[in-house]
């Protein structure tokens, strides 16, 4: 189910950057890799949105570089277990979205570095 944007709201909806779990949870992030790609996904600007709430939930927004990635099952999965695992966090769930589609500009510097764009 996908909710309809209304004028002027951002694309990808602000993360719970202030959160006091915030950094563990983008570091549980970044364990988990694109089978295909060297980088990890947060890197790879495939973690859109991370919500957190005072109870210990996080709610993932997420992508894929491509709908047709072979681990699309999978990869949903693999971030819910990292980021479960980060102390605090009572409950993960991970929306996957391709709204806006995922584009190399996405990519942080040091991804962009390691894999020869820049």
């Amino acid at each position: 189910m996908h909710e309809e944007l209304q004028e002027g709201e951002p694309l990808i909806r602000p993360s719970s950057t202030d959160h006091p779990l915030y950094d563990q949870v983008v570091e549980a992030c970044r364990t988990v890799y694109d089978p295909e790609i060297p980088v990890n996904i947060y890197d790879l600007g495939l973690i859109y949105t991370l919500v957190i709430s005072d109870d210990g939930k996080v709610n993932v927004t997420m992508t894929l570089t491509a709908p047709g990635c072979p681990v699309a099952g999978e990869m949903p999965g693999w971030v819910a277990d990292a980021v479960e695992a980060v102390p605090g966090v009572r409950e993960v769930e991970v929306e996957m979205t391709f709204q806006p589609q995922w584009g190399m500009d996405m990519m942080s510097e040091e991804a962009r570095l390691e894999l020869g764009f820049i």
